[in-house]
């Protein structure tokens, strides 16, 4: 990942609690995960179902182009990430931003100019199957750290 955004190829807006395999699930997951649950307002889901009409018809469905895409044998961990140039799909994001931030359901911006194996890619995303991250372990004289 990098922190300059003007070296960033690629954005990815993601919760920051991972789920039960590790990644950290996209926005438009978790937004789609609270209207599962019942928990968004009356507005929160008009815009829901609107914003993802939106954005159904403004670009393609990776998995419809390849089934196996993100199948979590065939690579695992993969997501997906718009590319920097796709103003006009970032710009709308700030709608799910809002609804969690509203559910105190934290969330981060992400970009990286190379964020893994692409294993799919359009002309305004990829997906990806990030390499591994670093694991910190604590050493001697660090707390929490060894003998």
């Amino acid at each position: 990942m990098v922190t300059d955004a003007g070296a960033a190829r690629f954005v990815r807006y993601e919760g920051t609690v991972r789920d039960p395999r590790g990644h950290f699930p996209g926005i438009f997951f978790l937004v789609n995960g609270l209207a599962r649950e019942g928990r968004l307002s009356a507005g929160e889901e008009r815009f829901r179902r609107a914003a993802n009409d939106w954005y159904d018809a403004a670009y393609t469905n990776p998995a419809e182009v390849d089934p196996a895409v993100y199948d979590h044998r065939v690579n695992p961990g993969a997501v997906a990430w718009f590319k920097i140039s796709a103003r006009h799909l970032i710009e709308r994001v700030d709608g799910y931003l809002r609804i969690l931030d509203a559910h105190g359901v934290p969330c981060r911006r992400v970009v990286a100019s190379d964020p893994g194996e692409i294993v799919y890619e359009d002309e305004v995303q990829v997906v990806v199957v990030p390499r591994r991250e670093a694991v910190a372990v604590p050493g001697p004289g660090v707390r929490g750290g060894g003998a």
